[in-house]
């Protein structure tokens, strides 16, 4: 039976008819990111099987904010950061072939590419690996290429989309067709066609390479922002949108003719702009609205009506973004099939959603599974320029495969070390050194030959009075000397006289760096009060067996 035939009253035969979705709980949630409140429809999220990254508020400038998957929890305030841009980030994406490199576009017209470290970031990171440079307006939305290496798109407030070959740093096609902003780009299965809409109200197939329009025709009149994605290999373009009474519609279209849709079917009369995700595995596309709360589902069918409505996951939380993670990082034992990663509008949280097909076998289910697209590129970026065409690499989600982590080469020399980093690498390498002080008074200690020599106590008294003197001139003890009153002393000037109105701030923000280092200072002592300690008890057993001894002689 397929799945346009019916069994009972109607009733398609299905076997994501029950699909459903499960929130993850709050410690496995990532919690405390200032998450942008950019109006930019984008999705300020993208996740791979190793990294989720978030693009963050900050005052000036731009940032986002990249953890390793299994850094759940509250985050700190003090998280490091990507903090090249000089602008707001409108649009990040991972590279879909190196889980280490991530693409970024911003408010000050660059496009930028960054490689993440393993285990994270450790400091902020200011180093790009490539700068493209070629819009004269802020960049809106790039798009890698899903089976060419080192290729991506960036389409630009310039009406421009331009194709740059990553690897050398340069652009290889300006695509300059639209009359209008563009909303949206989206590749087809092998990527020898692109989709956009415009604020022309226009839907284009565009040849990439070439950068000729195949076809074109007017999709939804609405005034605000419309959105595709492609369908499978049937040639289908589903897009979201706004009709003239300003209510939101799908629509699916034949990418050959674009005069009139196969089907346009109206969703609901809310405001927020929808954006489509569509998983070629299982035929499902997945509808959320920005500002919404709900995320609806359908299947795609190769017969008219083509989509059929399933279900829809509700929250009382709306969204601000979403972000979802490759086929090949969800959780088969679970049977998951799809999983968003919900940014918060009101909080600042990053919650996973699983959609969950409800099976009763711990088996792996291979229907629910079959071959998706591997992280290695089918073809060369000179392959793909030059007309060739390959569908992406599969492989089975049973077995998996090993991500490749390589760093590629930047087209500019490698920057030499910053004096400021190798300042914090020798302060690292001292405080990677355990102590183990003596604190009891010099004149009940009594050395022997098992004991700590002369020579060593002397180095470590001298040492230990060098570090109180470097603690006594700190800025937090400058500034007690400053402020606090003395014994003797008269009557201190009132603080609002000692300090104009200007140097409140800086002495704010000094005192704030001042407790934090403090607060270094007293774990570190805590930590070598418990060395010591240690280092007593062993000193009274060794103490106690030589009494011991002298008793027997």
């Amino acid at each position: 039976m397929t799945n346009s035939q019916v069994w009972f009253r109607g009733v398609r035969s299905s076997k994501f008819r029950h699909v459903y979705g499960v929130s993850f709980k709050r410690e496995r949630c990532y919690d405390n990111i200032k998450i942008t409140r950019n109006a930019h429809d984008s999705n300020f999220c993208a996740v791979n099987p190793k990294f989720v990254a978030v693009v963050t508020e900050v005052a000036g400038g731009g940032a986002f904010l990249v953890l390793p998957l299994d850094h759940t929890g509250r985050l700190d305030f003090n998280a490091s950061r990507v903090t090249g841009h000089k602008g707001p980030v409108l649009d990040i994406k991972w590279n879909p072939f190196n889980d280490n490199i991530i693409a970024s576009c911003s408010d000050d017209c660059t496009v930028k590419l960054w490689h993440i470290p393993d285990g994270g970031l450790s400091m902020h990171l200011t180093e790009w690996l490539v700068e493209l440079h070629g819009h004269k307006r802020r960049v809106a939305y790039i798009e890698w290429h899903p089976t060419a290496e080192n290729v991506l798109l960036s389409a630009g407030f310039d009406y421009l989309i331009i194709v740059w070959d990553v690897g050398k740093g340069e652009a290889v096609k300006v695509i300059d067709c639209h009359s209008d902003v563009i909303y949206c780009m989206s590749f087809n299965r092998d990527g020898s066609l692109l989709a956009t809409t415009c604020k022309d109200k226009k839907l284009r197939i565009i040849e990439p390479r070439r950068g000729i329009v195949l076809s074109e025709g007017l999709c939804h009149m609405g005034t605000k922002a419309a959105k595709c994605t492609f369908l499978g290999a049937q040639g289908r373009v589903l897009t979201t949108g706004f009709s003239r009474h300003s209510d939101r519609q799908y629509a699916v279209w034949d990418q050959h003719e674009l005069a009139t849709p196969l089907v346009c079917e109206t969703i609901d009369s809310s405001s927020g702009v929808v954006f489509p995700y569509y998983d070629y595995d299982t035929n499902m596309v997945y509808l959320a609205g920005k500002g919404d709360g709900n995320i609806r589902y359908y299947e795609v069918v190769e017969e008219a009506p083509y989509v059929y409505f399933l279900n829809q996951f509700l929250s009382g939380n709306p969204q601000r973004g979403l972000g979802y993670m490759p086929k090949r990082g969800v959780n088969t034992a679970a049977c998951e099939v799809f999983r968003f990663y919900k940014l918060h509008t009101s909080r600042g949280l990053c919650e996973p959603i699983s959609m969950i097909v409800p099976r009763k076998s711990d088996c792996f289910q291979e229907d629910l599974y079959p071959d998706t697209a591997a992280p290695l590129p089918a073809l060369s970026a000179k392959d793909w320029l030059s007309g060739m065409n390959a569908p992406p690499l599969l492989i089975s989600m049973k077995t998996g495969v090993t991500i490749s982590t390589h760093k590629p080469r930047s087209n500019k020399d490698a920057p030499a070390l910053q004096p400021q980093d190798a300042n914090n690498r020798k302060k690292f390498a001292f405080l990677s050194r355990e102590t183990t002080p003596d604190y009891r008074p010099l004149g009940t200690w009594q050395p022997h030959e098992n004991n700590i020599l002369e020579s060593d106590l002397q180095v470590a008294m001298n040492e230990k009075s060098q570090k109180t003197s470097a603690n006594q001139n700190t800025k937090f003890h400058q500034l007690q000397r400053m402020f606090g009153k003395q014994t003797g002393d008269a009557e201190p000037v009132p603080l609002y006289k000692q300090i104009n109105q200007g140097d409140v701030f800086s002495t704010e923000h000094e005192l704030r760096l001042a407790f934090n280092r403090q607060g270094e200072e007293l774990r570190i002592v805590k930590r070598q009060l418990q060395n010591s300690q240690q280092r007593v008890r062993e000193l009274e057993q060794h103490l106690a067996a030589l009494q011991a001894k002298l008793q027997n002689h």
